[in-house]
């Protein structure tokens, strides 16, 4: 009798590959798919929804953008939005500690006239700056991986026959 991992991490990781693994599509679309839903996971709010409406517009395999999605949904982009934070005040010129403050303002005392006192064009800019980089890096790495993946198994299917 086969031992049930899928209450260990390690093992419901691997199930999830192996099921991904298994689509009947192209590796391209499959990858391409994948990458899609971990770029659009990490964007808060935009998840599974944007990643099955989006893939079907490109045509590529909607399974693997969910799947994609659903593993960097919330819970990375809560932990990214710092470093986005970061990244984007870097790219823009800002003071990163300074766009910070201005969020734990406007979230911690929500005020329509601290809207007026803050610079929301720049308080907005540089996190969704900070996350298209993080999005698009952890996106082609999602691909790059997956792809790589389906020439590995391809490459050991062939040696064994």
């Amino acid at each position: 009798m086969k031992k049930n991992n899928n209450n260990k991490p390690r093992g419901l990781w691997r199930e999830n590959l192996a099921r991904i693994l298994q689509i009947k599509d192209t590796p391209q679309k499959i990858s391409l798919g994948f990458g899609l839903g971990i770029f659009l996971g990490i964007f808060p709010g935009s998840g599974p929804i944007g990643a099955v409406v989006l893939a079907t517009l490109f045509r590529i395999n909607r399974l693997s953008s969910l799947a994609g999605s659903l593993l960097t949904n919330t819970w990375l982009s809560l932990a990214t939005i710092p470093i986005a934070i970061k990244i984007g005040s870097g790219l823009l010129g800002l003071h990163w500690q300074k766009v910070a403050n201005d969020w734990t303002l406007f979230l911690r005392e929500f005020h329509w006239s601290n809207i007026l006192k803050l610079s929301l064009l720049k308080m907005a800019l540089a996190p969704i700056l900070g996350l298209i980089i993080i999005g698009l890096t952890a996106g082609i790495i999602g691909y790059l991986s997956l792809i790589s993946t389906f020439l590995i198994i391809k490459k050991i299917r062939r040696v064994k026959q």
